[in-house]
């Protein structure tokens, strides 16, 4: 055989070989990287696997009921669904997108673009759907849509105790009112579980849960549901009868602080966002101070006597009805004379607890207003609430200290003035408030002498019989002692001078207190604007309501209540 032709054979050996080396080196290759990741590498594939496959997923809390003091539900937590995209595996075609769409109840084109934005790897859809809204968009089958469960509030009293609870927000977390006030009490802390997907990203298996959800504790209010409501149907009417701007009521238990019922018009219904204004959603009991008028004239008295500048057999000259401070005056609706300190605080004269206030130190009308709360933050529970305004005394002029006698030159909240009132109401304890349910008496703070106390309580009575301010705030059955408030509104430069703030504060029963009520309307639009025409009916009615609820035992004969023949108007 020649040369030439045993070249091209040992040619083709060659390279037989060669081949056959190649695929042996690289069995042997692929057998020991095998043996290496099977030996050494076996718990790092094992995570990467378990990676793709496997999720921690976050186990929802529920946050804790809200409940009134007899348990009725106010605020509870319902499941829902949100549904959410990860964008860079999501997959979809134009009707899918479109049906999606239609679904979730959101634009097609702003879909789209989320669709197309593949940096992403979570972005939320739609938060807080009903299950069965989600469960819909789910059935699409779209690559990349998932759903996780949460929880929304559900408050069933709606607008009736907007103000109170307040909202939470899409997070669960509380933005307002209570929600905000006890957010650390009410809200859980979420579990976690390892659970198995499959390439859709539905939960195939739970392989272990790893931390068990905290769920959230629940609320007992001091509230009472049933005369929550009543005071909130008879402060709206109320209202819209006088076409006033607002108006605010508060119900307290004078023994042991607690609030039983709290109402602001307007309001707001919680489980409809829409309605939720900034004018809607504040607490005007706790939150807006106004200047207390009358109201502020049986706290000058108090201070009066605990001074030993009168007593109750004193008797003051008001002269024509009006009398001059420097060069300011001081005046009464109609002359009155020569009265004593009962009769002044049953006719609200100006011009009497203006006298009676020159005639006493400034530090002890001060002593008296601090020792009482204002000045002072309630501390209630409630967010938001506020002092008021009460200067030192020191920096009184005495034209100033004679208008702060009848609630000029100050100002108060609604729940100041009401919890004041209950030093009148318990023998001068003043108590501490409290917006939950309190199973034990409070200890409370000395105000004044308790025959102090009870001698304001007899001069207050008066006020609501014949002749006094306020017979419109009898309640059949009942005695009942409170003193009516008739402020102009302050405006820039001074007052306005058709605009009032009209307000009654009251107690019963006389013969053995139980609750205070205080009622602020709020430039009442009609032609009568005095506290004892416009606040005092709505505390009479919530009043009576409130002594049947909880079954207090009369102190007055059971007849009807004849119609006064005339009101006196308390000077403004």
């Amino acid at each position: 055989m020649s040369r030439k032709g045993l070249l091209p054979r040992d040619l083709q050996r060659w390279r037989m070989r060669l081949v056959m080396t190649l695929v042996f080196g690289g069995f042997v290759a692929l057998t020991a990287r095998a043996a290496y990741l099977q030996g050494w590498q076996n718990d790092f594939l094992t995570k990467q696997g378990e990676i793709r496959v496997q999720r921690i997923v976050d186990i929802p809390a529920h946050r804790g009921m809200i409940t009134d003091r007899r348990g009725d539900p106010l605020a509870i937590s319902t499941p829902v669904e949100s549904v959410w995209l990860n964008p860079s595996e999501a997959e979809a075609t134009p009707g899918q997108i479109q049906a999606l769409a239609s679904r979730l109840g959101v634009e097609p084109d702003d879909l789209r673009a989320q669709f197309k934005d593949k940096k992403k790897s979570f972005v939320y859809l739609r938060r807080q759907l009903p299950p069965e809204v989600s469960a819909a968009a789910l059935a699409l089958d779209v690559k990349g849509v998932y759903a996780k469960p949460e929880f929304r509030r559900y408050y069933p009293a709606g607008e009736v105790m907007g103000q109170v609870l307040g909202v939470t927000g899409v997070e669960d977390k509380g933005l307002e009112g209570l929600e905000y006030a006890y957010q650390s009490w009410l809200a859980g802390k979420p579990g976690a579980k390892r659970v198995v997907r499959d390439r859709m990203g539905n939960i195939i298996e739970v392989v272990e849960q790893q931390r068990a959800p905290k769920h959230g504790q629940d609320l007992t209010l001091s509230i009472n549901l049933q005369l929550q409501y009543l005071a909130y149907r008879e402060l709206v009417a109320a209202v819209a009868e006088q076409r006033a701007k607002a108006g605010a009521l508060v119900v307290l238990d004078a023994r042991t602080g607690e609030v039983l019922a709290l109402v602001n018009v307007p309001t707001y219904n919680p489980n409809n966002r829409a309605t939720m204004t900034k004018d809607r959603s504040r607490n005007r009991v706790v939150t807006d101070t106004f200047e207390p008028g009358s109201t502020m004239k049986p706290f000058v008295v108090a201070a009066a006597l605990e001074a030993g500048v009168v007593t109750p057999q004193t008797r003051i000259d008001t002269g024509p009805g009006w009398f001059m401070v420097g060069d300011k005056r001081i005046s009464d609706v109609h002359a009155k004379g020569v009265i004593d300190i009962a009769e002044a605080i049953k006719v609200s004269s100006n011009v009497a607890a203006a006298k009676i206030a020159l005639d006493m130190k400034s530090e002890d009308y001060w002593s008296m207003l601090s020792r009482a709360g204002f000045g002072t933050v309630p501390g209630s529970g409630f967010p938001g609430e506020v002092g008021g305004r009460l200067r030192p005394y020191e920096s009184w002029r005495p034209i100033e200290k004679a208008t702060m006698a009848y609630g000029h030159g100050l100002s108060v909240s609604l729940l100041q003035l009401a919890r004041a009132y209950c030093a009148f109401a318990d023998d001068g304890i003043l108590p501490k408030l409290t917006v939950l349910k309190r199973n034990e008496a409070a200890l409370g703070v000395r105000v004044m002498q308790s025959d102090t106390a009870r001698t304001l309580r007899g001069m207050m009575e008066a006020v609501t019989q014949d002749g006094g301010t306020a017979p419109k705030a009898r309640v059949m059955g009942y005695r009942v002692a409170g003193k009516t408030g008739t402020a102009h509104k302050a405006a820039k430069g001074g007052y306005s001078a058709d605009k009032y703030i009209a307000s009654f504060v009251g107690l019963a029963p006389v013969s053995d207190p139980r609750l205070v009520v205080a009622v602020m309307i709020d430039e009442p639009g009609g032609k009568e604007y005095y506290g004892g025409l416009v606040a005092a009916p709505v505390f009479s009615k919530v009043m009576a309501g409130a002594l049947r609820f909880m079954a207090i035992a009369p102190d007055a004969p059971l007849e009807d209540i004849p119609t006064p023949s005339s009101v006196v108007g308390e000077a403004t």
